[in-house]
């Protein structure tokens, strides 16, 4: 949005889809081979990607984008109960949108690179912000426990 140009205004709204189906790739190519089908005969089950918190934060964005975009077998995603609303109501749930698109997913952060945006500078900064709204959750949760335990306590 910052450097405005019209292929950076083509591109807003692409890395993070295409980063997501890159990572179904990598999924996929775990999964796959003699290795995982030794594995599997076994008995390993695969363990299921997780596309987390899909709602969108951009009100320019359609509001299912994340959901819409990122349909593949196997995947569990969690959303927030708008999106889940918005699904239900206009979601465009046409089949798996992800496998095989991994040639446009490499072109579109090829492109943003090109824009000058490091895609190793935002993922760094995206995992930082996101642990850290983790640990302030998992620190709210626990101080909500140690609540509920210390005033049962003070009932008995």
């Amino acid at each position: 949005e910052k450097i405005g140009t019209d292929e950076a205004k083509a591109l807003k709204g692409k890395a993070a889809i295409a980063n997501a189906r890159l990572a179904y790739e990598a999924y996929e190519e775990v999964f796959a081979g003699d290795r995982w089908a030794a594995l599997a005969a076994a008995g390993a089950h695969k363990q299921r990607p997780l596309w987390a918190s899909t709602g969108v934060k951009d009100p320019a964005y359609p509001d299912t984008m994340y959901v819409d975009e990122l349909v593949a077998p196997g995947v569990v995603n969690t959303m927030p109960e708008a999106t889940l609303d918005a699904v239900a109501d206009h979601g465009r749930i046409e089949g798996d949108t992800v496998t095989g698109r991994y040639d446009a997913a490499r072109a579109d952060l090829a492109a943003v690179g090109r824009l000058g945006i490091s895609y190793d500078e935002v993922v760094r900064q995206l995992e930082d912000e996101g642990v850290t709204k983790f640990e302030a959750a998992w620190d709210d949760l626990l101080a909500a426990i140690a609540t509920a335990l210390n005033e049962g306590a003070d009932a008995e």
